[in-house]
């Protein structure tokens, strides 16, 4: 109870002041999305990546000098997922950690076929459970900047934080409010992801990137780029994922963005 209160009074002091005219250039300039929100979203947003900023631990890796801009850009993609959400910060993730560009790191990776392959592979970005999100910093500009590719790398990692909210499990269920909305996704994900499997398999040109085939967990973090992206395009050819998705996130952007 103590804590929740401390934390609520130091949200209220982060909020107390004006929102700074340069970072306003900055969403301008760098996050393209910005432009198709309402007022009041626009208002929330502020808020809200003002507390992302503040309460972040933020690091700057392989000689990043991290600078506002930097940090507003990158902050603001986070706040436009939470839009819809009364109050959602991403408490587990304390740390944020940016590269300049695509970094290598160790891996593991399972195929389809159940061989493990170790060795190094290059990423842009990686979200841990109860640790930090990684983010190549050019390709977080890019997703500020183009606002309708279908790819956004923000999105796709916060994406895997709001699914591990469920526990450390990356099986592509945020949490849910009650067991028929719960029913009801785990129908329609595993159907649609089913669907992208056989035809990225058949070569069939898709919505969806083929990469959310790798299994159900990316599955939703690159339907969440699409949904926030291209939602008219995903409305049209997924119209049920669309829908339970929009429900999950409170935001029909199809309406929004009219």
């Amino acid at each position: 109870m103590f804590f929740s209160w401390l934390r609520h009074f130091k949200r209220n002091r982060i909020l107390a002041g004006p929102f700074p005219d340069e970072w306003e250039k900055i969403l301008v300039r760098n996050v393209r999305h910005c432009k198709t929100l309402s007022d009041n979203s626009k208002r929330k947003l502020r808020d809200d990546l003002r507390i992302f900023v503040a309460a972040k631990n933020w690091e700057g890796c392989r000689g990043l000098e991290l600078n506002d801009e930097i940090k507003v850009t990158i902050a603001a993609q986070i706040a436009i997922l939470t839009l819809g959400f009364e109050s959602e910060y991403f408490d587990m993730v304390q740390s944020i950690l940016v590269y300049p560009d695509a970094y290598v790191a160790p891996g593991q990776q399972i195929t389809k076929g159940g061989v493990v392959i170790e060795g190094d592979s290059s990423r842009q970005g990686e979200a841990w459970y109860r640790g930090p999100v990684i983010l190549s910093w050019a390709d977080a500009l890019a997703g500020g900047l183009n606002e309708a590719d279908g790819h956004n790398l923000v999105f796709h990692e916060f994406a895997h934080q709001l699914d591990m909210q469920n526990g450390r499990v990356v099986d592509g269920t945020p949490p849910l409010s009650n067991s028929d909305q719960f029913d009801r996704w785990q129908t329609i994900i595993h159907l649609e992801y089913a669907r992208l499997v056989d035809e990225c398999d058949r070569g069939v040109p898709t919505l969806l990137g083929p990469y959310g085939t790798t299994n159900i967990g990316e599955f939703f973090a690159v339907s969440t780029e699409c949904f926030f992206e291209r939602p008219a395009a995903m409305k049209q050819r997924h119209r049920e994922w669309y829908v339970v998705m929009a429900e999950y996130f409170n935001q029909d952007l199809c309406k929004t963005r009219q």
